[in-house]
Order: C-alpha cells, then sequence, then structure tokens
C-alpha cells in the first residue's frame, strides 16, 4: 500500500498569539503541517527537533531577535525563511534579506498573501527559476535557453536540477532567490533587465518593493565576483538595471570548452 507522502511543514515564530494563530490556521487550511514558537529559543528548539520546510518569523521578538534566529537556523543548513516585520524602514527589510531571509512581509499583512508567499518560496526552492518568458517575452536574440540545462560562463557552473552552483570549482553559498537570479542572468549574458523584470521573470511576482532586487543583486555580486565594489560580471546599466557580461577571456575559454575556439569551423 502506497504512503501519503509528508505534508510540508512551516514553522511559525510569533510572540503574537493572535498574529501566531490567525497565520497558523490560513496555512494549515492551506494542506501545511504547522509548528509554532513564541520566541527564539524556542524556535531553534522546534527546528532542531523537526526541521522545517520553511520558517515565518517574526523580526520583532522578545530577548533574541528575528535576525539573530536567522542566522542561527542558517548557520545549521539551508531552510527557506519569510520574515514578518512591523517596521516600514526600508534598512530593516534590507538587513533581514541580506542574513539570509528570503522573503519578507510587512505587517498588517493579508494572510492569505503570506500563504501565496510560503507556496512561492518553495515552489522556487523544489524546481528552480521557471522558464523565461512564461509571463511574457524576454528580451534577448535567439531561442530561450533550456532553464534545466547545465550553464558554464565567466568561471560559473551552475546546474539547476541539482541546485549547484561553483566558481572556479568553489561552491557558492547562494539562497534560493540569489541562486534563481544568478541561473536567470547566465541564461541571458549581455541582455540588460530592469529591476520589474527580473522580479517578475525570476521570482513570479508582479508586485512588490524593488528593493529586493538591489539587495540580492548586490548579495550575490559578493559571491561571484572578485571585487564586489567594481563589478566585471553583474553591471549596473544607469537608468535600466542589471545585465551579466562575460569577460573577454571569459568569452574565449568558453569558446575553446565548446570547440569554437582558434582554428575551429564553428
Amino acid at each position: 500500500m502506497q504512503q501519503n507522502p509528508s505534508p510540508t511543514r512551516v514553522l511559525v515564530v510569533d510572540d503574537d498569539p493572535t498574529v501566531a494563530e490567525v497565520v497558523a490556521g490560513y496555512l494549515g487550511r492551506a494542506g501545511f503541517a504547522v509548528d509554532r514558537a513564541a520566541d527564539g529559543p524556542g524556535a531553534l528548539a522546534r527546528a532542531a527537533a523537526r526541521r522545517p520546510d520553511l520558517v515565518v518569523l517574526d523580526l520583532m521578538l522578545p530577548g533574541m531577535d528575528g535576525l539573530e534566529v536567522c542566522r542561527a537556523l542558517r548557520d545549521k543548513g539551508p531552510v527557506p525563511v519569510i520574515m514578518l516585520t512591523a517596521r516600514g524602514d526600508e534598512e530593516d527589510r534590507i538587513l533581514g534579506l541580506e542574513i539570509g531571509a528570503d522573503d519578507y512581509v510587512t505587517k498588517p499583512f493579508s494572510p492569505r498573501e503570506l500563504v501565496l508567499r510560503v507556496e512561492s518560496v518553495l515552489r522556487r526552492g523544489r524546481t528552480g527559476p521557471r522558464a523565461p518568458g512564461s509571463s511574457g517575452p524576454v528580451p534577448g536574440p535567439g531561442p530561450s535557453p533550456d532553464p534545466g540545462e547545465v550553464t558554464h560562463r565567466a568561471g560559473i557552473t551552475l546546474d539547476p536540477l541539482a541546485r549547484r552552483a561553483t566558481r572556479d570549482g568553489r561552491e557558492l553559498a547562494l539562497t534560493v532567490r540569489e541562486f534563481d537570479l544568478l541561473a536567470f542572468l547566465l541564461r541571458h549574458p549581455g541582455v540588460a533587465f530592469t529591476r520589474e523584470e527580473l522580479m517578475r521573470e525570476v521570482w513570479g511576482w508582479d508586485f512588490g518593493d524593488l528593493s529586493t532586487v538591489t539587495v540580492h543583486v548586490r548579495r550575490l555580486r559578493g559571491k561571484v565576483e572578485d571585487d564586489p565594489a567594481a563589478p566585471r560580471l553583474i553591471q549596473t546599466v544607469w537608468g535600466i538595471g542589471y545585465r551579466f557580461d562575460v569577460p573577454p577571456e571569459g568569452r574565449a575559454g568558453q569558446e575553446q570548452a565548446e570547440g569554437r575556439g582558434p582554428g575551429s569551423d564553428a
């Protein structure tokens, strides 16, 4: 007899019992198994006892705040984190993203929207970035590359199916969003995208704070660039957005690897 798969487990961490109850109720009705914790130590204990598939984490917790909890969770291994914050300060939201949160929702929020965000983050982690142009045409000549194909550019090797990326043989520790962003840019070298296009094409959002894209570009540069302050790969196109460039030596190496070097008939 075939057993039913275990439901996806979400850990909700919030010291406000009303918020925690509402969030847990909506997630439960959406088919998730929900654990709850009211503070940081309790959240870490719950996560150690049974590893969640995703954590919904309040930023403002008593004693040990959400940023500390997020750092501690990420130190134990990759787990998607959605931050809840009552603050309107962009700096706080960006800080949450920079320490490894995959998304954030500002209070007051729609519980239904939070469920959609949870489903979106989990879907990105399971299937990788969606096929380019699924919500509209992607700029650039030629047919869209296969989103499951292993890509080699500028010393970076990215395997979307294995969710693994390396640079010069060294594995890159990327969050779900960083991986998806890098995969998309690698598939479209030389094409400039606006932040709106990246938000829509990479994460499937038709709304949201564009600073999310800015933060993830900055974080990704810190992991793939030799000098993030003077990037050579992920270029800012002023007035437009961002573009992935393959340096001349990188192009030569790539052509040689693909049999298009000097003397090639290609």
